[in-house]
C-alpha cells in the first residue's frame, strides 16, 4: 500500500519538483499543498515535464496525446500559473517554475475563488515558517542564493555612489525592465489570511521582464509603467521596506518590497541565523560612536535584528555577519551616526538565470538534472545516475569534479538552460 501511495500523482510531482536546484523537501504538508493546487491527474502530467522550456508539441510527445489536446491542457495549467509561458519568435513555450520563486507565490498573488486560499496559506505557514527544512534548504543550501538585497540608494554616501553598479540599484532594474507587473504580495497576503499581516501595502511588489509577461497575460497581476514602478519603490523606502530582487545581473524577474514581519526570507535570516552571504549587498553599516545618541531607532527598523543598542555604553552596535547593507537604518538615524561602507570582499552576482541555476545545481548536487533533462530515456537515466554519484563523492573529490564540470559544461549549459533564450524546445 505504501509503495502504491508513493507512486500517486502528488508523490510523483514532489519528486519532479525536487529535481530543481532549489527543491521542496518531502512532507505530508507539501502533498496537501499540491492537492489544493491541482488534481492528481494534473500532478501526474506535470511530473513528466522536463526542467527546460518546452513546446506543446514536445509535451504532446511526452504525454502521448494529440498536440491540440496537450496545448489545451498546458493552457489550463498556465491560466492558474502552475506553468509559465513565453512568446518567442511567434511561438509559445512553457516551463514548470520551481515552488519559490514560483508557483507557491503565484497562487496567492491574486484573489482566487477557485482555491481555498485560507487553507493554502495555513499549509504554507506550517511548511515554510514552522517546519524549517524547506526554508533552510532554500536560503542556506549553498553559496549561491535565490535572491539578493538591493541597497537603499538614498543611503549611499556621494563618494561611494560610483561603486554601485546598475544591477545593484532598484531604480535601474525597474527602468530597464521590458515589462512590469504588480500583484498581491505573496508573503503579506499569506499572513493576512492568517490574521498575522502588518500594515504594509499588499500591492507594492513587482514582477519584471519575462515572468511579468506571463503573469500579465494570465491576469495574475496588473501592468504598470516604469514611472509608477519608481513611485512604488519610493513609497516602499519611506515605509522602511527592504528591496529584495532576483539574484542575477541581467533580466531580473522580481523586485519585492519586504517587511521584517511577513517576508519569509527576512524571517528565516533571523530565526535560522543565516549570515550575510545569503541576503546582502556589497555594503555594511558602520557606526560613528561619538555621534550616536543611543536612541535605538536603528535597532527598531533593522529587518534582521543585526543592529542592537549596547546596554552598557548606550550606543548602537552592528553584527556585520548578519547586516544586509540595505541602508534602512542609515536613513532613520537622526544624528547621522550611521553610514554604509563597502564590504571587505565584494559579493558576486550571477550573470543571468542560467548562470545562477547551474551554480545552485552544482552546490546542491543536482547538476545532472540540468544536463540530462529528459529522464524518459534509459541511457539518460543511467548517465544521470553516474553524474549524480560523482557529485556525491567526498568533499575534496567532489570539489575537483565540480570544477571540471564548471569549466567543461557551464558555457553550453548557459545556452541550454536559460529560459528566455532557449531555442531547442521541439
Amino acid at each position: 500500500m505504501s509503495e502504491q501511495r508513493s507512486n500517486d500523482g502528488y508523490h510523483r510531482l514532489m519528486r519532479r519538483v525536487n529535481r530543481f536546484p532549489q527543491g521542496a523537501p518531502e512532507s505530508e504538508l507539501l502533498l496537501r499543498i499540491f492537492s489544493i493546487l491541482c488534481s492528481e491527474r494534473e500532478a501526474v502530467l506535470m511530473s513528466l515535464l522536463p526542467l527546460r522550456p518546452f513546446s506543446a508539441t514536445k509535451a504532446a510527445r511526452i504525454w502521448n496525446l494529440p498536440t491540440r489536446d496537450a496545448r489545451a491542457l498546458l493552457e489550463k495549467l498556465a491560466s492558474r500559473s502552475l506553468l509559465l509561458d513565453i512568446e518567442r519568435d511567434g511561438r509559445r513555450i512553457y516551463f514548470l517554475p520551481p515552488p519559490m520563486a514560483g508557483f507557491f507565490e503565484f497562487s496567492l498573488m491574486r484573489l482566487r475563488p477557485d482555491l481555498d486560499q485560507k487553507e493554502l496559506a495555513r499549509l504554507y505557514f506550517q511548511y515554510i515558517n514552522v517546519e524549517d527544512a524547506f526554508i533552510r534548504d532554500l536560503f542556506a543550501g549553498g553559496e549561491t542564493s535565490l535572491g539578493r538585497v538591493l541597497v537603499n540608494e538614498e543611503a549611499i554616501p556621494d563618494e561611494q555612489a560610483c561603486q554601485v553598479l546598475d544591477y545593484e540599484r532598484a531604480s535601474e532594474v525597474i527602468k530597464s525592465a521590458s515589462d512590469i507587473a504588480v500583484g498581491l504580495c505573496y508573503c503579506r497576503h499569506k499572513m493576512a489570511q492568517l490574521d498575522r499581516a502588518c500594515a504594509a501595502p499588499l500591492d507594492i511588489c513587482m514582477t519584471l521582464n519575462l515572468a511579468a509577461q506571463s503573469l500579465l497575460r494570465r491576469g495574475v497581476a496588473r501592468r504598470v509603467e516604469s514611472a509608477e514602478g519608481l513611485d512604488l519603490l519610493q513609497k516602499a523606502r519611506d515605509l522602511n521596506l527592504v528591496q529584495c530582487a532576483d539574484n542575477v545581473q541581467k533580466r531580473v524577474n522580481f523586485v519585492c518590497n519586504c517587511c521584517r514581519c511577513c517576508c519569509e526570507g527576512l524571517i528565516a535570516a533571523r530565526r535560522l541565523a543565516i549570515p550575510n552571504a545569503m541576503y546582502s549587498t556589497n555594503f555594511v553599516q558602520a557606526t560613528q560612536a561619538d555621534r550616536c545618541s543611543g536612541c535605538g531607532r536603528c535597532a527598531a527598523v533593522c529587518p534582521v535584528g543585526a543592529v542592537t543598542v549596547n546596554p552598557e555604553g548606550g550606543r548602537s552596535q552592528t553584527d556585520t555577519d548578519f547586516c544586509l547593507g540595505c541602508g534602512v537604518c542609515v536613513r532613520n538615524c537622526p544624528t547621522g551616526a550611521l553610514r554604509l561602507e563597502p564590504r571587505a570582499k565584494r559579493i558576486l552576482t550571477p550573470v543571468n538565470t542560467a548562470h545562477r541555476l547551474v551554480l545552485m545545481a552544482i552546490e546542491r548536487g543536482k547538476l545532472q538534472n540540468l544536463i540530462f533533462d529528459n529522464q524518459a530515456y534509459l541511457s539518460h537515466r543511467a548517465m544521470a545516475a553516474i553524474l549524480g554519484a560523482i557529485l556525491k563523492l567526498p568533499p575534496v573529490q567532489r570539489l575537483m569534479a565540480a570544477e571540471q564540470l564548471k569549466s567543461r559544461y557551464l558555457e553550453r549549459l548557459l545556452a541550454k538552460v536559460e529560459v528566455d533564450r532557449f531555442s531547442g524546445y521541439d
